[in-house]
């Protein structure tokens, strides 16, 4: 499973990176789970990582013309995947509108190479989204988006492996791949949990709060991301150089 270390600036993304994180994720954890930094602090991360994948949080939906607009955005700035939530949305046609509008965004911009992952929160109740095969389900149906990350909207709250637990994440897992898409697992992953993770499949699992020594709005810690990567490549040596 490859290691997504969610960065909130140009001081988080070196650590990350030379931690050996596979994917640099640019989120402001301040403003949440799926947080977006401003577009300056998204290019100064872009431009640490060189040809290290860089992803971007761009927030819970709130209308096609915003979703488009961001994802055409950070695009252009060079993101991998834009990520989209749906806090507050129990329509899947709602759902499907704004997944069309941020693959729109995309495809405006010169980036051809970025896609659209769906966010679907374990804890949709905490903030009144779909539940998350729902989401899961209309992504599949739409068939323009690369993935599926099952996530936790709330960081006060259990993580993803202690409310699906280790057989229920490997079923989510296994249908979102088997559907052809990338699957990914956040939430409040430990470095105890990244086995369960690692076991269930999933293509990428993200961290941030495991990366910081004193809380996620702490900042990220090469040491920390080296032995988090170590339980998701266990094969690999303790350093490795980047």
């Amino acid at each position: 499973v490859k290691l997504l270390v969610s960065a909130a600036n140009a001081v988080d993304a070196p650590a990350a990176m030379s931690g050996g994180a596979d994917i640099v994720d640019a989120k402001d954890p301040v403003v949440g789970a799926l947080g977006p930094v401003a577009s300056d602090v998204f290019r100064e991360i872009r431009a640490v990582c060189g040809r290290r994948p860089v992803t971007a949080a761009i927030g819970d939906a709130t209308g096609e013309e915003v979703v488009m607009r961001t994802a055409f955005e950070f695009c252009e700035a060079g993101a991998r995947f834009v990520k989209l939530g749906f806090a507050g949305i129990g329509q899947p046609s709602r759902v499907s509108a704004l997944l069309s509008a941020a693959v729109q965004g995309i495809r405006a911009s010169s980036n051809c190479s970025a896609g659209v992952i769906a966010v679907a929160y374990a804890d949709a109740d905490r903030v009144r989204a779909m539940a998350p095969e729902r989401v899961r389900d209309v992504a599949i149906r739409l068939g323009v988006v690369e993935g599926v990350l099952i996530d936790t909207a709330a960081k006060d709250g259990p993580g993803i492996c202690q409310i699906l637990g280790g057989s229920a994440l490997a079923d989510w897992v296994r249908s979102v791949r088997e559907a052809g898409l990338l699957a990914a697992v956040a939430g409040k992953v430990t470095a105890d949990d990244l086995g369960f993770v690692r076991e269930s499949g999933a293509d990428v699992a993200g961290v941030r709060g495991a990366a910081c020594r004193y809380g996620r709005l702490s900042p990220v810690e090469s040491d920390l991301v080296i032995a988090l990567r170590k339980r998701c490549q266990p094969h690999l040596p303790e350093r490795i150089g980047v």
